[in-house]
């Protein structure tokens, strides 16, 4: 296999406080670092290098970890750009438009959709996004669950199986919650690695706690890690039943009560914030500050979806957390790139360091600071540190 050096680094984000500068995100300033079959091998100053095959100069800017993306519906097509309007003149969100999304992603045909992910992948890349998750949840039959799903296998590992976004209108709840749990689970799991749920009293498309238990205990019964979609409407046991059930990632999080937070403090169910959705929604910010405190784990994701986020911009969510969520620069980026990755449960990425992946991002710009302070300016983007020869 073939080596290269890349040299010019002004900062290198490691997200390893055991190197650098010793604090969470482990900063080198004049940095290089090794990469060999698609693994970093080498990390340090730039003065200690050593040789390698090919050697590439980034002419001073700065790198970081590759986004990680934990949070994102892509299988979709059509949008819904008129219910945004509606909600800038004050209409609320509650998910029903779902169905329109449902009926024209049913509509689409698997080249349209495959197209459309893959535009939709390449959209985050050039955003500096490495690592993404996708979930099915607009298809809501066994036929189109299952083919968002092995779409989006296409393009990620880390799918996830969402049957169980919203009731379809038209349909019995008790019925729907078997389906989801039986024959459209058995067919769906043989391509997907996580089950969701939209765990929303709030709503009246969503399902309510009991609900929730049942579908995601069918899950992982089925060999699922789950996730929880909770809290975003409002204050309801979304939560506390991720917490209770060992899920990975408990995401929105925007209404916590103090049992909540304790729960999540107390448990390794990473809270994940979606601070697009609250910019798209006009909907309260959650409160990362205080989970933060409280000792939560905190990730950033897109929530990429057309109806209450229709933005695949990490470095937007970085600056939106910073700006409206009261997090340290330093915080956000971790919680979007390490953050990310403890909520997928991946300890090959999110970091850089020896033995992980060579998932980086450069940034047009001499250090990481830069995303919150120049909000809407492309200046991250995914590097190919290793191409092949």
């Amino acid at each position: 296999m073939t080596s290269t050096l890349l040299t010019g680094i002004a900062e290198l984000v490691t997200n390893d406080p055991s190197v650098g500068d010793g604090s969470p995100l482990g900063l080198f300033r004049d940095a290089a670092l090794v990469v060999e079959g698609g693994r970093v091998v080498w990390v340090g100053p730039a003065g200690r290098a050593p040789d390698a095959d090919r050697r590439r100069d980034l002419g001073g800017q700065a790198v970081i970890p590759g986004f990680v993306d934990s949070h994102a519906h892509l299988v979709f097509a059509g949008d819904r750009a008129a219910e945004f309007a509606a909600r800038m003149a004050g209409t609320r969100y509650d998910g029903g438009g779902i169905a329109t999304t449902v009926a024209a992603t049913r509509a689409a045909d698997d080249a349209e959709l495959r197209e459309l992910l893959s535009d939709r992948i390449s959209e985050m890349r050039v955003q500096g996004t490495t690592t993404v998750e996708v979930k099915s949840g607009y298809g809501l039959t066994v036929a189109d669950e299952v083919r968002a799903l092995r779409l989006a296998a296409e393009v990620t590992p880390e799918t996830t199986y969402l049957g169980a976004h919203v009731v379809p209108a038209g349909v019995d709840r008790d019925d729907y919650v078997r389906l989801v749990t039986g024959e459209m689970l058995r067919a769906c799991a043989p391509h997907a690695r996580w089950i969701d749920v939209f765990c929303e009293p709030a709503s009246p498309h969503a399902f309510d706690g009991d609900e929730a238990r049942e579908i995601l205990t069918a899950g992982r019964d089925a060999g699922l890690g789950p996730r929880v979609h909770g809290n975003q409407l409002s204050a309801g046991p979304g939560v506390r039943l991720a917490v209770e059930l060992g899920a990975a990632s408990v995401d929105h999080c925007t209404h916590l009560t103090d049992a909540d937070v304790a729960a999540l403090a107390d448990g390794d169910t990473v809270a994940t914030l979606l601070p697009g959705v609250e910019f798209s929604t006009r909907s309260p910010y959650p409160d990362a500050r205080r989970l933060i405190d409280a000792g939560v784990t905190v990730a950033l994701a897109t929530d990429c979806n057309p109806g209450s986020c229709y933005s695949s911009s990490m470095p937007l969510v970085v600056a939106l957390a910073v700006r409206e969520m009261r997090m340290t620069p330093a915080e956000a980026l971790w919680a979007a790139t390490a953050g990310g990755a403890r909520a997928l449960r991946r300890d090959d990425i999110g970091v850089i360091a020896p033995g992980h992946r060579a998932d980086l991002t450069v940034l047009q710009a001499p250090t990481y600071l830069h995303i919150p302070y120049r909000p809407g300016v492309p200046i991250a983007r995914a590097l190919d540190a290793d191409p092949p020869d």
